[in-house]
């Protein structure tokens, strides 16, 4: 799987996109390619001397292969763990999409690959009007999906797909997270999500409170 470009969303929040993008960024590396990353939006920051940091942008900060600034991985911060469109509005912050475009253009002239993760699901607002799908489809990207293996990710991880597939949007593969070790019936909902996703399933992770960040690009590299 070769892409300029790939956006990664899940089945919703906390189902391990970060973990996914972050070993996708090594994967790629690995091969030799520039890979550089982004999260344009991203709520739950806490202060520093230098300014609002996320975790998740700093992971992916430290996944990447190229050098960037922050800013420029991360260009909007929000400090409460809220909604992103609601954490904008309470900071009186407009998501500009031409802010979001120079620092993407910056980080694509640098690198072979560029790696963007959401926040939340698909559909997650970024202002009253639009949402992560319509930023993934401004760029014209290319979507890894993310299910987080828990009661009612089949649902989930099918509508996504579908509405994905309406925007006009190729869905390069979906990874099979698991989130929950007491999920029953497991491997037969990894099975039905064979049979009804038109996409190739990129890698099956298995669960781990303390994940390898090696282990999860080799999980991933093979997929590729």
């Amino acid at each position: 799987m070769t892409s300029a470009a790939l956006f990664v969303t899940g089945t919703d929040t906390g189902v391990g996109k970060t973990r996914v993008a972050c070993g996708l960024c090594r994967a790629y590396a690995a091969r030799g390619l520039r890979v550089a990353a982004m999260k344009p939006v991203a709520s739950g920051s806490v202060p520093t001397p230098g300014g609002l940091r996320n975790d998740d942008a700093l992971a992916l900060l430290a996944a990447m292969s190229v050098r960037a600034d922050y800013a420029e991985v991360n260009p909007y911060a929000f400090e409460p763990a809220i909604a992103p469109h609601i954490a904008a509005a309470e900071s009186a912050t407009a998501v500009d999409f031409g802010v979001l475009d120079r620092a993407y253009e910056r980080l694509r002239l640098r690198s072979d690959l560029i790696v963007v993760e959401g926040a939340g699901g698909w559909l997650t607002p970024l202002d009253a009007a639009r949402s992560f799908a319509d930023l993934a489809a401004h760029w014209q990207l290319d979507v890894v999906l993310v299910v987080g293996m828990r009661l009612g990710c089949l649902n989930h991880a099918l509508l996504t797909a579908e509405s994905i597939a309406r925007r006009g949007l190729r869905l390069r593969g979906w990874v099979a997270n698991t989130i929950d070790s007491r999920f029953a019936r497991l491997q037969e909902s990894v099975a039905s999500l064979h049979s009804r996703m038109q996409a190739p399933c990129l890698g099956f992770l298995q669960f781990a409170p303390r994940h390898d960040p090696q282990a999860i690009a080799l999980a991933l590299a093979a997929g590729l």
